[in-house]
């Protein structure tokens, strides 16, 4: 798909805020929300700041990991009583604690069940393919597995976005096409900078834009350090983005980000300055297929 750096032909720009994840948690960031009355007021305030979609992973009592659907559930409404973001379920669920304190992939069925949550989220990601994670060894992505998820999908009429850490899932992406199971126009997102997939650079963006369909939406996502260089060299191709503590606790160099909100905000004058207007929620919605 060919680039451009005339943003005067660029679609608004979709902020989405990754607010919590699935592996660090406040003993990295304090700012990190965990429970869902500080996930869903951070949601809150992203949104007042820009942010149209909001990137969700829930964790228990404790701040672990959870693949619990009831808590998934409470996260949803209570964001959808404080303002109309886009709320968007994580399929990986993410580093589940066993009971000896090591962690564990969540299994496929934890992750297959996301699709009944209830209130039903407005978008589920799927992962694209199969990788080494470094924190949790295999992430199994098969694309027999991502075709029963996209279905049930399709069933509750949730938009899908999905997540590509490498060339290859790019081509399963376009395979799930091809197989009539993914509906047009797709929404990828690259993920950069995590071990075991692809690096963050200038010449892995190019390639994996150059690989998608016209029509397409593409976001980046690149982890910790790499992430305002490259997040911002994307806003200028065109690209949405992603932000927020899960990708990156830091605000700068050795300084702790003080919220998301402040990570969306600084992403919103950012992408004034180069001359890209952010996306409202429901310009969001239309762009991304999303059904209220």
């Amino acid at each position: 798909m060919e680039t451009t750096m005339d943003v005067g032909q660029m679609k608004k720009l979709i902020i989405t805020v990754a607010q919590t994840g699935g592996i660090h948690g406040k003993k990295l960031n304090p700012a990190l929300p965990e429970q869902p009355d500080e996930i869903a007021q951070s949601a809150y305030d992203c949104y007042n700041v820009g942010a149209s979609v909001c990137h969700i992973h829930a964790r228990d009592k404790q701040g672990r990991t959870t693949g619990d659907l009831a808590v998934y559930g409470e996260i949803i409404d209570k964001i959808k009583a404080k303002c109309p973001i886009i709320t968007q379920v994580g399929n990986g669920i993410g580093a589940v604690p066993n009971p000896d304190g090591t962690l564990r992939e969540a299994t496929l069925n934890e992750r297959m069940a996301l699709t009944t949550i209830n209130p039903r989220p407005d978008m589920l990601t799927i992962n694209a393919g199969t990788f080494e994670f470094a924190y949790m060894g295999t992430f199994t992505n098969s694309i027999g597995w991502n075709e029963e998820f996209i279905k049930r999908c399709y069933e509750r009429e949730n938009a899908i976005e999905c997540e590509c850490y490498d060339v290859s899932h790019v081509e399963n992406v376009k395979e799930l096409v091809r197989r009539g199971t993914l509906k047009e126009p797709v929404h990828y997102s690259f993920v950069l900078g995590i071990k075991g997939g692809i690096p963050a650079t200038p010449r892995t963006i190019g390639v994996l834009v150059d690989m998608i369909p016209e029509g397409s939406s593409w976001q980046i996502i690149t982890i910790s350090k790499l992430q305002m260089t490259s997040t911002v060299m994307a806003m200028c191709l065109g690209a949405n983005i992603r932000t927020g503590l899960e990708d990156n606790i830091y605000h700068s160099r050795g300084v702790l980000a003080k919220s998301n909100a402040q990570m969306v905000e600084r992403m919103v004058k950012i992408a004034r300055e180069i001359g890209r207007e952010v996306a409202t929620v429901e310009e969001a919605r239309q762009i991304l297929g999303v059904k209220p």
